[in-house]
């Protein structure tokens, strides 16, 4: 059995192939545009997410610099206090002493 086909056939047959190829590349690419765009929408979700933990981490950094006391800082703090205590005492004591002797 043999196909006998005119020009205009062939020509017709290449035509409609070449759409059909043509129309299949077009629906691929099309399939994996908006499957890179799905994508991408998520990564910049990701990214807005990072972006507020950024934010959130800046602020905690703010927060903590009016808040936090560096513990030298709290020693010192400290150990001016006790000075000022233990001399309150001393002259509590002197004091204590002086009027022992104002006694006798």
């Amino acid at each position: 059995m043999k196909i006998v086909l005119e020009l205009w056939q062939v020509i017709s047959l290449l035509i409609a192939s070449g759409g059909v190829l043509a129309g299949l590349v077009k629906w691929g690419t099309g399939q994996i545009k908006s499957s890179i765009d799905v994508r991408m929408a998520g990564f910049e979700r990701a990214a807005d997410g990072w972006r507020d933990q950024e934010r959130d981490l800046l602020l905690l950094r703010a927060e903590l610099a009016e808040k936090y006391l560096r513990r030298d800082d709290y020693v010192r703090g400290q150990t001016v206090i006790e000075a000022k205590l233990d001399a309150i005492n001393s002259e509590i004591k002197s004091i204590q002493i002086q009027g022992a002797r104002r006694e006798h």
